[in-house]
């Protein structure tokens, strides 16, 4: 396993164990994160920096959903860019909706440290989730 792969498998297994600085710590200082577009938390897109996601993602999250869950089903490898297919699970406080959808994430990894990360999401149906269609 590439050093890369095993980075971003890290975060998944860090985020699953509630270990939200053990994810924070392989962000580089300067990560860039977007949200897929129309997507709930892409109002701040693109986050700067590891606070920024702290704050304005991880946090709306943790906020907004109980039993959160960003699974991973499938790596796929490209050396510095690493392909994360799964799935987000949860139930959202405000409505009592559970969500499953579908979702793609791309990080970029550079000197051992992700350097930028791209959500591409089903935002229709993250949005009827959260009841705002």
């Amino acid at each position: 396993m590439s050093p890369n792969l095993a980075l971003v498998r890290g975060i998944y297994a860090s985020f699953a164990a509630g270990d939200v600085p053990g994810v924070l710590a392989v962000f580089a200082p300067d990560i860039v994160w977007n949200e897929a577009e129309n997507f709930t938390y892409a109002d701040r897109n693109p986050y700067r920096g590891p606070q920024a996601v702290l704050e304005g993602v991880f946090g709306r999250i943790g906020a907004d959903f109980d039993g959160f869950a960003a699974v991973p089903e499938e790596f796929l490898d490209a050396g510095d860019t690493i392909v994360v297919l799964g799935r987000y699970k949860g139930k959202h406080k405000g409505t009592g909706l559970t969500q499953d959808l579908q979702k793609v994430h791309v990080w970029r990894v550079k000197d051992g440290k992700v350097a930028a990360f791209q959500q591409y999401t089903d935002t229709l149906q993250a949005a009827r989730v959260a009841g705002r269609v």
